[in-house]
């Protein structure tokens, strides 16, 4: 059975948001011809201790069968739902240990992750999303769980922090294929501006919206992010300050804890 162009690997935590990530992957996996795989790690502090050795190992048996009961009823629903198969597995162990172990012998083009909610004491922190976008150097997608992209529908994307170029260079081309809406571009600027600046091109289908950079930078743009209703928004990670443009660089982790709405963030060079 042929595979799809891209191998697109889902880290789950087998939450109850599971089905808006699957459903995001699903999305991605059709628009780009991606064969989509599940891989979920418990944690032995999950499986509770018991008072002998020989009721542990039934608490870890236990564990298993109902891990692999909870995968499967997801993949089922997905491929029975959407026709799409999607691989998996999951093993018992240190959650970061198992997960870089995972990439580096599959080699994922793209890894989904959820989108938690930040703590109020630090941005990210020692969280898994921090882990994978310092270990994973393909792109990665931050799936939005109140803003899930929708399988078989079309999506409305923004580049932030980056050029034409990026979709060419970074992004699988098939994503703008079929859709007729603009292309938005965000930018963020040392210049000082009244309000974001709207720049259309005629000679294609782009709208550019410039921001000062300031404290409210992050607000403002999810607010545009939103009024202009994109459902995906691609980030280059790797574009530096451009002084000559006078551009200004962006904290990637602050806006995966700031914006609303699933991120594809570039691989990284």
């Amino acid at each position: 059975m042929k595979k799809g162009k891209y191998n697109i690997l889902v880290l789950s935590d087998l939450k109850d948001s599971n089905n808006q990530l699957l459903k995001s992957a699903v999305s991605l996996s059709k628009k780009i011809d991606g064969h989509v795989q599940f891989f979920h790690v418990k944690k032995p502090t999950d499986i509770v201790e018991r008072e002998s050795q020989l009721s542990t190992f039934r608490s870890i048996n236990e564990q298993h069968t109902k891990t692999k009961k909870s995968i499967e009823e997801l993949v089922s629903s997905v491929h029975k739902t959407y026709d799409l198969k999607v691989d998996y597995s999951y093993t018992f162990g240190n959650v970061k240990n198992e997960i870089g172990d995972y990439i580096s012998k599959n080699k994922p083009d793209i890894i989904i992750l959820g989108n938690r909610k930040p703590k109020p004491i630090s941005l990210l922190g020692d969280s898994i999303t921090e882990f994978v976008l310092n270990t994973h150097k393909g792109a990665i997608l931050i799936a939005n769980n109140d803003h899930v992209l929708e399988p078989n529908k079309d999506m409305s994307i923004g580049v932030l922090n980056g050029e034409l170029t990026l979709l060419h260079n970074e992004f699988p081309k098939e994503l703008l294929e079929g859709t007729n809406e603009s292309l938005k571009i965000f930018s963020f600027t040392n210049n000082q501006i009244d309000m974001a600046q709207e720049n259309q091109h005629e000679q294609t289908k782009i709208v550019e919206y410039v921001f000062e950079h300031n404290d409210n930078t992050i607000n403002n743009l999810s607010n545009y992010v939103l009024k202009s209703n994109i459902n995906l928004l691609l980030i280059d990670r790797n574009k530096k300050e451009n002084k000559q443009k006078n551009t200004k660089q962006i904290d990637v982790k602050n806006i995966i804890d700031k914006l609303n709405v699933s991120l594809l963030i570039s691989s990284q060079k």
